[in-house]
């Protein structure tokens, strides 16, 4: 329950940084560190709401009540695909091969995570 309570307050904190990243500057000013510092505060407050939204399905289906180890990794891996769609995005690569390709990537990660951990 503590470490929920940390990342819901992590991603909070992200999404006030997003937000004061996307009013302040554009682009072209903020340079490559203000696109790298976009890409984190989205992946902060993406996982934050994917591990809130996990926890939930937890509370419903399972009969455990907190989240483990192994389910932060399934959030992070979750998350990670939106980045990865909205960077394909902004290069103009985006097509069906583009989204098969990142779904193949988030599914053979996801199974390295559960063969490993």
């Amino acid at each position: 329950m503590k470490r929920n309570r940390v990342i819901l307050s992590i991603s909070m904190i992200g999404l006030a940084g997003l937000i004061l990243v996307l009013n302040l500057t554009s682009p072209t000013e903020a340079g490559p560190l203000g696109v790298l510092l976009f890409f984190t505060t989205l992946f902060i407050v993406i996982f934050g709401l994917v591990s809130f939204l996990m926890s939930v399905f937890y509370r419903m289906t399972s009969h455990k009540k907190e989240m483990g180890g192994k389910d932060y990794l399934y959030a992070a891996v979750i998350t990670f695909g939106p980045i990865m769609l909205l960077m394909a995005r902004s290069f103009g690569a985006i097509s069906i091969w583009t989204v098969g390709l990142i779904f193949i990537f988030l599914f053979l990660v996801g199974f390295l995570v559960y063969k490993k951990v």
